[in-house]
């Protein structure tokens, strides 16, 4: 019987520590995709809900416009117009604004899809060479 010689041992090993390096490099790319990922989902996700507040804030404003119209609707002089054009100056907006909301809500990306691809990719690859 012949013993392995200390250089196929010495073999193995290097190509198991190969094996590793590999396995760690795609494991921290993944987490690099994957935290990139959560980061743009947060971004997007903070522009939402600043402009839903300033959806909220100029329909509230416009709302407390619209009732100082009103309250003035019987009153002398220009200051009707002036108030007529703030109150839709800021009903507008809001309405903009909370339509660009409902846009971005309604076209997210999905979640995790860079990541997800890549998965699928190093799956195929692992598949092929088998």
């Amino acid at each position: 019987m012949s013993e392995p010689s200390p250089a196929a041992g010495k073999g193995l090993f290097d190509s198991l520590k190969g094996l590793a390096a590999t396995l760690i490099a795609i494991a921290h790319t993944r987490l690099e995709l994957l935290s990139t990922d959560w980061e743009e989902e947060r971004a997007r996700l903070v522009s939402v809900l600043a402009l839903l507040f300033v959806a909220l804030f100029c329909l509230g404003v416009g709302v407390v416009l619209l009732a100082i119209l009103v309250a003035v609707v019987f009153w002398d002089s220009h200051r009707l117009l002036a108030l007529a054009g703030l109150t839709g100056l800021f009903l507008a907006g809001g309405v903009a604004a909370l339509g660009v909301a409902r846009h971005k809500l309604r076209t997210r990306p999905r979640l995790f899809a860079a990541s997800l691809a890549e998965l699928s990719r190093d799956r195929q690859h692992l598949m092929d060479r088998s």
